[in-house]
């Protein structure tokens, strides 16, 4: 009997035996995992996930235990840097999900919830700039401030507990910029596209604008696509990859042939999936090799910068900073060197790095606030680690990371400040403008 397409198609995004097959089960995976680190429980590993992605493969039950160990897993692909055989971790644990999402009916609330996040919300302007009109609303009428004095949250059950890990609405909203062309101060030496993500529009609006400042003082003419969209990236990580791939779709329609040098992102989380639009659209015969092309001109922010001849034209900025991996610029793009060494060309700034630097801070997309308890611990353990060394500012290189840092810092921190690396930059830029 032929397989009908609905069979075809959780086929293709489940987990593949050739990428099981390559765990040897070595164990060196497992120090590398904060839940592992957390919980000491095997199925809580990425070697016990990937066991049970197996059974699931040769035809054992999607139970509820399955579900909850996979849903468990921050996809920080930290045991992509530790396993010396190359497990593609990060691809398993995503097509696991896919695999669930297709295969398990959720209920109705969860599946109308997660279709208008997913699907409508984070991909529309319009949905966007209402909610966060009524997000600044809240915060700014003192209704946010009369909440979190009065003890109410603590009534509040699961929505008191995120309430505080709640992003602050920043105006103008950056969408004034899109469509609009930004170009190079003194010579033109590149031109990019920058794309500026979805959420952050609202909430990292001054992030953004850094970064065009930062772009623009090191010879770049920036583009900010009006047909740009999300990327995709918290719908992939949700299991969620047909609505992925419109936005993937979408994106490279907008950019693939604008004659750019580089596509850039300020956003660790989006930068990896961003450059696995190739994997994301392999089976797509229209976009597949639009997608590898996409893919070969993507970089993040602070590794384009690292990479070209960096103005060096900067004021001072006194400040001892450590510096925050991003999980998936440094698991998933493997970019370690590039932000340390922008930090470290920034006159007056001391570098100390902190321990475990690169172990998740918890924030992992939307895991915060699905995983609360578990996140609050790994960023308690952060906070310790950021404290031991003396530092007064944290750097990071991911919007979801500056939140969960933040976060951290007001509860268990000593009053840091939290900074994106080119927002350290452009404070140095504009440093020697005021000399």
């Amino acid at each position: 009997m032929a397989a009908s397409s609905a069979d075809v198609e959780v086929a293709r995004d489940a987990p593949r035996e050739e990428d099981l097959s390559r765990c040897v089960h070595c164990g060196l995976c497992l120090n590398a995992c904060p839940t592992y680190r957390e919980l000491r429980v095997e199925m809580d590993s990425p070697r016990g996930r990937i066991y049970q992605m197996v059974q699931v493969h040769n035809g054992a039950p999607i139970t509820d235990a399955y579900r909850e160990h996979i849903d468990l897993c921050l996809a920080c692909r930290g045991c992509e840097t530790a396993c010396p055989s190359g497990v593609q971790y990060g691809r398993l644990v995503e097509a696991a999900r896919a695999e669930i999402e297709q295969r398990v009916e959720r209920p109705w609330a969860q599946r109308a919830l997660r279709s208008f996040v997913f699907q409508r919300l984070l991909p529309s302007r319009r949905l966007l700039k209402i909610a966060g009109a009524g997000m600044l609303l809240y915060q700014t009428c003192g209704l946010q401030k009369f909440v979190r004095a009065s003890g109410m949250l603590k009534l509040m059950g699961r929505l008191g507990e995120i309430e505080p890990l709640a992003p602050a609405v920043e105006t103008p909203f950056f969408y004034r910029h899109i469509g609009e062309v930004f170009p190079a101060n003194g010579e033109r030496k590149y031109r990019v596209a920058f794309l500026s993500g979805c959420i952050a529009n609202i909430s990292f609006a001054r992030l953004n604008e850094a970064t065009l400042r930062v772009l623009q003082a090191n010879g770049c003419e920036v583009t900010v696509h009006a047909e740009q969209t999300c990327c995709g990236a918290l719908a992939v990580h949700a299991g969620l990859r047909e609505p992925a791939r419109r936005q993937a779709r979408q994106n490279i329609d907008a950019l693939i042939d604008g004659g750019f040098d580089a596509i850039l992102t300020n956003a660790g989380g989006c930068g990896s999936t961003l450059k696995e639009y190739d994997e994301l659209l392999e089976h797509d015969p229209q976009y597949s090799e639009k997608a590898k092309r996409f893919v070969s001109l993507t970089k993040d922010v602070n590794e384009f910068l690292a990479a070209i001849d960096l103005n060096t034209r900067m004021g001072e900025v006194r400040a001892t900073v450590t510096y925050q991996d991003s999980c998936h610029l440094a698991h998933g793009q493997k970019v370690r060197s590039a932000p340390r060494n922008l930090l470290a060309a920034i006159p007056g700034l001391t570098l100390k790095e902190m321990r475990l630097a690169d172990l998740c801070c918890g924030s992992a997309g939307i895991y915060n606030i699905v995983h609360t308890e578990m996140s609050m611990q790994l960023l308690a353990k952060k906070i310790d680690n950021v404290n031991a060394t003396g530092a007064d500012v944290i750097a990071t290189a991911n919007p979801g990371c500056m939140l969960q840092l933040r976060a951290g810092v007001e509860k268990y921190g000593r009053g840091q400040k939290v900074a994106h690396v080119v927002e350290i930059l452009d404070q140095a830029y504009r440093a020697a403008d005021t000399r």
